[in-house]
């Protein structure tokens, strides 16, 4: 096989222990802690671009979080650990009390340390892929947690499956969520953002994005291109800006007769596409967990205090886009979410039974393409077999990925929770 896909242990920034994935183009950064993946990167002539996005005030000291030491400056765990993509689960957004249980921000898969079990590369398909678990610290939401990361040989997919299981016996209503967040050199002015959704909300007053918004708070519109400013007038979301001194959070809701859920954003200038893409809700199986909204969150230096900026007050140094997508509410967490029910006609949750296992299946693919066709953006997104087929201007560019996840569910079905 021309572009064989390997596996090995490091110790990255910050004494940080991960397997890496890896084939002739790609490779991938999957850290034990928190679950954080700092790379996801691409060849691009003789040197390597990375879509992540890593902060400047990402840890480094090779300490583990604690509150007493680093609660002032990063105020939690999570935004000690952040970096790049994670999942989220079985909360989508800030910390709270739900069922008498204490619920970090996006949950314990993003605050906690996974179990790395092993990693290996499959006979039959030759991807690599490493595995890792991880439990409930509390049982009043007993809940098991299994993830496999995978990448496949000529595919510039980092491929991840989380099967979530109820080890209880009552039924449990979560969310989930995936966080990727992308970075420069991939985000830059002028790239352009899409997503499988067509009815898009402005995050509701009351929460993270009162203070920093420049959009209309809880306001519905049908396009990015046309978001409402709380001043009047619309911008074009669809369209990266500058730095704004903004930060700004929006949802969309993918259609039932969607196949295939994704978002997505386009260089032009690098030639780069970034596209997340995973089972919609058309395709899905009993066992499936559906990511019902595209979340954009825009980190456009409108945050001016500690970690985001160097001293509460100072100026907010960060720069990122997060091409989230979520079975949630806004990201106003789990309670906010079981109580509202739906958003826009979706579904806000979904549930586990008692005794039994849901799977989501997700895909991050970063790649080089050729020509104009997708400058503009993204507009569509289809699985066809061992291709991925992105709709630009009036035809499809075609990206070599598994959008039915045939291998992963395979690998996966060998290493059950």
């Amino acid at each position: 096989m021309e572009n064989q896909a390997s596996v090995l242990r490091i110790r990255e920034m910050g004494e940080l222990e991960a397997p890496l994935l890896e084939h002739g183009t790609h490779r991938v950064i999957i850290d034990d802690i928190v679950g954080m993946v700092p790379e996801l990167s691409c060849l691009r002539g003789k040197g390597r671009i990375n879509a992540h996005w890593i902060p400047h005030f990402r840890r480094n000291s090779g300490k583990s979080y604690n509150d007493a030491e680093h609660g002032t400056f990063w105020k939690g765990n999570l935004l000690y650990e952040l970096a790049g993509n994670f999942c989220c689960a079985p909360n989508f957004g800030p910390g709270h009390v739900i069922d008498g249980v204490t619920m970090p921000p996006h949950g314990w898969t993003a605050n906690r340390k996974w179990h790395f079990e092993g990693n290996g590369i499959d006979g039959e398909s030759g991807a690599a892929w490493a595995l890792s678990s991880m439990e409930s610290p509390d049982q009043g939401m007993p809940l098991a947690f299994k993830k496999l990361d995978m990448i496949l040989p000529d595919h510039p997919v980092h491929y991840t499956g989380l099967e979530i299981k109820n080890r209880g016996n009552a039924d449990i209503e979560i969310c989930a969520g995936w966080h990727n967040t992308l970075g420069a050199p991939l985000l830059q002015q002028g790239c352009r953002i899409s997503g499988a959704a067509k009815r898009w909300a402005v995050s509701p007053a009351g929460g993270e994005f009162d203070t920093t918004s420049r959009l209309a708070l809880g306001r519905e519109f049908d396009s990015l291109t046309e978001a409402p400013l709380s001043a009047g007038g619309t911008a074009d979301l669809s369209l990266v800006p500058a730095p704004l001194g903004c930060t700004d959070f929006v949802c969309g809701a993918i259609d039932e007769g969607e196949a295939t859920g994704w978002s997505a954003l386009v260089n032009p200038f690098l030639k780069l596409a970034y596209v997340c893409f995973f089972t919609g809700p058309a395709a899905a199986a009993e066992d499936d967990i559906i990511l019902r909204f595209n979340d954009l969150w825009m980190q456009y230096g409108g945050r001016p205090f500690t970690p985001w900026a160097p001293y509460e007050g100072g100026s907010d140094l960060s720069y990122c886009l997060g091409t989230e997508n979520s079975a949630a509410a806004f990201a106003c967490g789990l309670e906010y979410s079981r109580r509202v029910k739906r958003l826009m006609g979706a579904p806000a949750t979904f549930t586990i039974p008692a005794g039994q296992s849901r799977t989501l299946r997700y895909g991050s693919l970063f790649a080089l393409y050729e020509g104009d066709l997708l400058d503009g953006g993204i507009r569509s997104v289809e699985a066809d077999g061992n291709r991925l087929l992105c709709g630009g201007a009036g035809d499809y560019y075609s990206f070599p990925a598994d959008g039915s996840f045939g291998a992963l569910k395979r690998i996966q079905g060998k290493n059950p929770v």
